[in-house]
C-alpha cells in the first residue's frame, strides 16, 4: 500500500491499521520520529500531507479565500485525497499567507494569496468562487472556458435576471452565463450537477428550507398556500466584514430579526418550490440572527393536503432521503438541534403535528457554513468531476 493510499484510507477516514506493535520511522526535516498508537503504527502527519499533496489530481483555485466560506473550503480540502489548492485570491489580503489571515489553518501548505487581476489560471482545473454578491458575474465571465466552477455567491442562483435585478439592486452582467448555470441543491439536482460546467451553489436559508419542502410539494402532500418559514442563523452567515450590526455588544444576549419581507433569499426559495410544484408559490419568510457563531434552523409551518396525515409526510421524507449520506430524517418525536450538525455537511430534519388540525411543523437544521455553503460546494464539485460526493466531507459534527 502506498503512502498516499494509506493516508486517504487510514488517516482521512479515521482508521488505523491493525496488527502487531511496530515502530514506524520516517525522516522529518533531518530527524527520525516515532509514533505509537496502541497496536497500530501511523506515519507522521506532515510527511504524509507533503507526499499526498504532490500526487493530488485536481488543481483547485479558490477565489475570495479570506472570507469564512473560503476558510471552510480550505478546512474541508485538508483531508481531500484528490483536490489540492494551487491558487488563492483575496484582493485586500494580497501578498499574505492564509495562516496569517486564519491562524487555525497555519499547518496547511498553501500558496500565497494574490489579487484576482494577478491570478494565473494555467495551473487550475476547477474553481470555488467565494466572492461577494455582485462582483462574481464579471470575474466568472472572464475565466477560461475549460474550468469547472462552483459559485458560492447569489449571482447565478436566480434564473430570471429581471427578478435578480429587483432583489439585488443591480443589473445582471452575465446573462448568457446565467442560462448555462445549474442550481446546485445537490440531493435534488444531482443529475444536472453531474454535467454542469458552472454550478450556482444554493444559499444557506434556501438549503435548509428546500430540502424538507421539495419532496413534500412534489408528492402533493402539502398545500401551496400559507407556507410560513421562521429561520434562525448564526452570525457567521453575515460574513467576516466589519459591520456595526454584527458587533458583540449588538448581537450578544438577544435575537435580531432582519430582512423582514425583503430578504434576498426569498426569490431563490420561491423559485425552487415553484419548480417542484410546477406552479407559482409564494412564502412568508422571516430570518433571525442568533447570538451564536454557527448553525441554522428553519421552522416551517404548512397546511396538509386533503386527506393527508403527518405519517404521510414522515414516510415521504423517509423515502426521499433514506439512501442519502447527508440528509437525515430523525426518529419520530426527536427535535433537530443545531448543536448536532455543527461543523458537518449534514442536514437533520423532522416533522411534527401542529395543535391546529390540518397543519404540520417541519424543523430542519444545518451548519450554515458547511451544508449551507462550502460543504455543499465541495459535494457539488465532487459530482462534477466524477468523484464520490462524500469525499472530504466525512467530518462528524463537533459536540459539545
Amino acid at each position: 500500500m502506498s503512502t498516499a493510499t494509506f493516508n486517504s484510507i487510514c488517516f482521512n477516514q479515521g482508521y488505523l491499521r491493525k496488527g502487531a506493535v511496530k515502530i514506524s520511522k520516517v525522516k522529518n526535516r533531518g530527524q527520525r520520529v516515532k509514533f505509537y498508537v496502541g497496536e497500530a503504527s501511523v506515519l507522521s502527519t506532515k510527511c504524509m500531507q507533503s507526499s499526498e499533496k504532490n500526487k493530488k489530481e485536481v488543481r483547485i483555485g479558490l477565489l475570495g479565500a479570506s472570507g469564512y466560506t473560503g476558510a471552510e473550503i480550505v478546512r474541508l480540502l485538508a483531508n481531500h485525497p484528490y483536490f489540492g489548492i494551487t491558487l488563492m485570491t483575496a484582493d485586500r489580503k494580497a501578498g499574505q499567507s492564509m495562516g496569517s489571515v486564519f491562524p487555525h489553518l497555519i499547518t496547511q501548505d498553501l500558496p500565497t494569496m494574490v489579487s484576482v487581476k494577478d491570478a494565473d489560471f494555467s495551473s487550475v482545473d476547477a474553481v470555488f468562487c467565494c466572492l461577494p454578491h455582485g462582483t462574481t458575474q464579471e470575474i466568472i465571465k472572464g475565466l477560461p472556458c475549460h474550468l469547472k466552477i462552483v459559485d458560492l455567491s447569489a449571482d447565478f442562483r436566480v434564473r430570471d435576471i429581471a427578478e435578480y435585478e429587483e432583489w439585488y439592486g443591480q443589473p445582471h452582467s452575465a446573462s448568457e452565463l446565467q442560462k448555462e448555470a445549474v442550481y446546485g441543491l445537490t440531493e435534488i439536482s444531482r443529475e444536472d450537477v453531474k454535467n454542469a460546467r458552472l454550478v450556482a451553489n444554493p444559499g444557506c436559508y434556501p438549503t435548509s428550507i428546500q430540502l424538507p419542502l421539495v419532496p413534500l410539494i412534489k408528492a402533493k402532500l402539502i398545500e401551496h398556500r400559507n407556507i410560513i418559514i421562521d429561520s434562525k442563523s448564526g452570525v457567521s452567515g453575515a460574513g467576516r466584514g466589519a459591520k456595526e450590526a454584527n458587533l458583540y455588544s449588538e448581537i450578544a444576549e438577544g435575537i435580531y430579526s432582519y430582512g423582514v419581507t425583503k430578504h434576498r433569499h426569498v426569490p431563490e426559495i420561491e423559485q425552487g418550490l415553484s419548480d417542484a410544484a410546477q406552479s407559482k408559490i409564494n412564502v412568508s419568510f422571516t430570518p433571525h440572527l442568533m447570538p451564536m457563531i454557527r448553525g441554522m434552523q428553519s421552522t416551517i409551518y404548512v397546511e396538509l393536503s386533503q386527506g393527508v396525515t403527518i405519517e404521510d409526510l414522515y414516510q415521504q421524507l423517509r423515502k426521499s432521503y433514506e439512501d442519502e449520506e447527508f440528509v437525515k430524517l430523525l426518529d419520530k418525536g426527536v427535535v433537530p438541534r443545531t448543536h448536532n450538525v455543527r461543523g458537518s455537511n449534514y442536514c437533520f430534519m423532522n416533522v411534527f403535528p401542529d395543535r391546529i388540525p390540518g397543519r404540520a411543523i417541519i424543523i430542519s437544521v444545518i451548519d450554515n457554513l458547511v451544508k449551507g455553503a462550502s460543504g455543499q460546494a465541495l459535494q457539488n464539485l465532487n459530482i462534477m468531476l466524477g468523484y464520490p460526493e462524500n469525499t472530504g466531507l466525512l467530518y462528524q459534527p463537533l459536540f459539545p
